[in-house]
């Protein structure tokens, strides 16, 4: 019975980040499709200046390019975003008696639209340089649901303490922006030597959920290491958020 309550939870989550996507491109003629447009230029332009500057040969770049910046777009920004999920919500939180989750849930379904919004131009730059899915492509899902509940617990940690400590929106926004740069999204991990590689992607948690949901697409199967990982990660991220919530959801509205 306690089923149908909850799941209403959800349904009201789910609407509030459909109105935020919407609400983001009010007036607009295309509305959120100006999401695509965006993320194509980008990878259009980027691919183009970094395959020149790695010589790399664009029928095998481009595709890594495209499916790395959209993936690591959902990636970021559902931490980015999940980290000021309270905060967004405060007015909510101050008069509604709902469970907390739903505000992280209501920056994880927006993330999840747009992301689906990003996900047309996969398809597509497939079929500009021939290229078919196959059967590992069905991993995708599962490290799918593993990503996205990994963020889910990770951002409602980051949201606890960002409503406590304001300062950590902006650590955050900068340990994110760093991250960038050594998660091979813009640059293959091929590029670096094996030794350097295990140092700097094997103790990399953005680079193994990115692993189990890039390669699928690109038609490879994640390695066991990036499974693993990833699995340990959620395990512990879970449990940090079963406790933050057990020791500080009665001080939540006094903090927003």
């Amino acid at each position: 019975m306690k089923f149908f309550p909850r799941l209403r939870f959800f349904l009201v989550a789910m609407r509030l980040g459909s109105q935020d996507v919407l609400q983001a491109y009010r007036r607009s003629s295309i509305g959120p499709f100006w999401i695509t447009i965006g993320m194509a230029v980008q990878v259009a332009a980027i691919g183009s200046v970094f395959g020149l500057i790695f010589g790399a040969d664009l029928s095998e770049f481009l595709p890594f390019l495209a499916v790395s910046l959209i993936l690591w777009g959902f990636i970021s920004n559902s931490i980015s975003d999940g980290s000021m999920a309270f905060v967004t919500g405060q007015a909510i939180l101050r008069q509604l008696p709902l469970p907390q989750f739903i505000h992280v849930l209501r920056s994880m379904w927006k993330n999840i639209l747009v992301l689906s919004h990003n996900l047309v131009i996969v398809p597509l730059v497939f079929i500009l340089f021939l290229r078919s899915p196959n059967l590992n492509l069905l991993y995708f899902l599962p490290g799918m649901l593993l990503t996205t509940t990994f963020l889910f617990f990770s951002t409602f940690v980051l949201g606890l303490l960002t409503t406590r400590y304001r300062d950590m929106q902006q650590i955050t926004a900068s340990v994110v922006a760093v991250m960038f740069y050594v998660t091979p999204v813009i640059w293959q991990p091929s590029l670096i030597p094996s030794g350097t590689a295990h140092l700097l992607l094997g103790l990399n948690p953005f680079y193994h959920f990115l692993q189990i949901i890039r390669l699928p697409i690109l038609g490879q199967p994640p390695t066991f290491e990036n499974w693993a990982l990833s699995i340990a990660m959620t395990l512990v991220a879970g449990l940090a958020a079963y406790f933050a919530s057990k020791k500080y959801k009665n001080r939540l509205a006094y903090w927003v």
